[in-house]
């Protein structure tokens, strides 16, 4: 076993024996099964439940990550002193942290995914809304982890990453409904749908209402991303994007650590 896959394991079993992931898990677990038992109709359920891990997983995932990167830095410097990698070192605390926040939301949605999902339809809707979930869960905890690098001091760090997060869950959506108020004049479908693509979030949102079916309750802005993320070259371009925001901020990540003086 590599120091890379030992890292990983100690970063994983160390953020499950706190139990926090596995409240996260239950939390999650409690209310998608409340949703799909209480709802009439699935589409409905999913759609709230696709609102509450829009907010809360982004939410979660940064502040767990600002947390673990900022309290583990004792252990960190420990394992800088020994004859390892530094990638192998960060790397790990990552993929440790993120495939367990992984695994906690996919355990409490796919329980509901087992004793709910009816159809094959209805198996594919909650299997897209837990991958969303598992991308966003990458590209936040990558953004923390890139944070604590960044800014020394806790408290600014810790700030910085909360308001990244509200940048991309509130004020973003604002920004660009401004943007589309004010040009409203012009043609704006290309710049729409590549505006789309800077945020994560509002992307993940787009590529499950499609999944649904329900984009014609976005009246206009919805036929035009069904006319684009609803073929199979937008979803791949909508699932590169989101593969693009884990990557570009891990690399910049690993590249900060290796002249950083801890």
């Amino acid at each position: 076993m590599n120091s890379l896959t030992k890292i990983i394991k100690y970063s994983f079993y160390d953020t499950w024996r706190s139990w926090w992931a596995l409240l996260y898990g239950l939390f999650f677990l409690v209310i998608s099964v409340t949703l799909l038992y209480f709802s009439g109709d699935f589409n409905k359920a999913l759609v709230s439940l696709l609102n509450i891990i829009l907010l809360l997983v982004p939410l979660i995932s940064t502040v767990f990550g600002v947390m673990y990167a900022y309290n583990s830095r004792e252990f960190t410097e420990l394992l800088l002193a020994q004859p390892l990698k530094r990638n192998n070192i960060f790397l790990g605390q990552y993929l440790g942290l993120t495939l367990s926040l992984m695994l906690s939301l996919g355990l409490g949605l796919g329980i509901a995914f087992i004793l709910f999902a009816g159809t094959a339809e209805e198996s594919v809707h909650l299997g897209m809304l837990t991958l969303c979930g598992a991308l966003l869960t990458a590209i936040f905890t990558g953004l923390a982890f890139l944070v604590s690098v960044l800014f020394e001091d806790r408290v600014k760090g810790f700030g910085i990453a909360i308001l990244i997060w509200l940048f991309a869950a509130v004020i973003y959506d604002g920004l660009l409904l401004a943007f589309l108020v004010i040009f409203n004049d012009y043609p704006l479908e290309k710049a729409t749908i590549g505006l789309t693509l800077f945020n994560p979030i509002d992307l993940s949102r787009i590529l499950i209402l499609l999944r649904l079916e329900t984009a014609a309750l976005l009246g206009y802005t919805g036929a035009v991303f069904n006319k684009f993320f609803g073929t199979a070259s937008g979803m791949a371009v909508s699932l590169g994007a989101l593969l693009l925001w884990i990557i570009i901020p891990l690399v910049i990540f690993l590249r900060k650590v290796q002249h950083k003086d801890f």
